[in-house]
């Protein structure tokens, strides 16, 4: 791999470079025109080919919402660029030998779908590989294995703690690979059987860092709250909450820690970070007990 993530401006920037055997003017053609387009791209684009043309993005199958964007920079047969909604698309096309260098780009405020979009632009690149050499495009499910990749690769696993006016608050935001429903399985027990507030939180919501108490909250399948506790008396809290992300479900994971205890947000970072890497990898492996 050797796609990059990068910050800039305050929106994040992914990077992608494929050599591929083919004269820039037929790659041209197959990332401009709507005929070519349709075999690799996401979704269908009817579009002005002029600099200020609009495009309008249509998902087949009702896969997504149809969506409007305009063109920012055309320079054939060197760069193509274009909004997307609220992301920006820039290609650019280099000679490189018999061939070309296609340098792709996809700016985005929404940091933790960074791993969703790469695992989604490299299938898409690649089958537009496979359609400028002619061969058939392969469809594979390596999607989830190569979300994980990227989720490794550009640090995303890693939580953040921000201070409050009582403590601290250790916070992780993970875009997972499976619905919302599964995810809810995994951590709660199906929505008929989820446990009720007062009740013990159930073990695969707990990570073992610090003894879980009752739970304070539960709205199938979106929250679960409970308290934690420390010399057997409530001292925080821990929260999971579930919303539909771009693959699968968003998971916003957050645990209060009071000043009195401050080595603790050093341990919660850690022993979360550990407990979503298996929590991903049971989902991968559509584990549901």
């Amino acid at each position: 791999m050797n796609e990059t993530l990068i910050t800039a401006d305050g929106r994040s920037i992914l990077r992608f470079e494929r050599r591929l055997a083919h004269p820039v003017e037929k790659v041209w053609r197959a990332v401009t025109d709507p005929a070519h387009l349709s075999q690799w791209f996401p979704s269908d684009m009817d579009l002005d080919l002029q600099p200020g043309g609009k495009i309008r993005f249509v998902f087949r199958d009702g896969e997504g919402p149809t969506l409007d964007g305009t063109i920012t920079d055309l320079d054939p047969p060197t760069v193509f660029a274009y909004t997307w909604g609220d992301s920006h698309l820039r290609f650019e096309l280099w000679p490189d030998g018999d061939g070309c260098l296609l340098i792709f780009t996809h700016t985005f405020d929404d940091r933790p779908s960074a791993a969703s979009f790469a695992a989604g632009w490299y299938t898409c690149l690649k089958a537009l590989a496979m359609v400028l050499d002619g061969k058939p495009i392969e469809v594979s499910d390596e999607w989830a294995e190569l979300h994980e990749s990227y989720v490794e690769a550009f640090g995303l696993l890693e939580g953040t703690v921000e201070e409050t006016p009582g403590g601290w608050t250790v916070r992780f935001e993970r875009q997972l690979t499976r619905p919302v429903a599964q995810v809810w399985a995994v951590l709660a027990g199906t929505p008929a059987d989820a446990p009720a507030a007062g009740e013990p939180a159930p073990p695969p919501s707990t990570s073992g860092h610090a003894p879980a108490g009752a739970i304070t909250s539960v709205e199938p399948p979106a929250l679960l709250e409970y308290q934690w506790l420390y010399e057997d008396e409530p001292v925080g809290q821990v929260r999971w909450e579930l919303s539909d992300g771009p693959g699968g479900a968003r998971l916003v994971l957050t645990q209060t820690v009071p000043a009195r205890l401050p080595d603790h947000r050093y341990t919660a970072l850690t022993a979360w970070r550990t407990h979503l890497k298996r929590l991903a990898g049971r989902l991968r492996a559509g584990s549901c007990g």
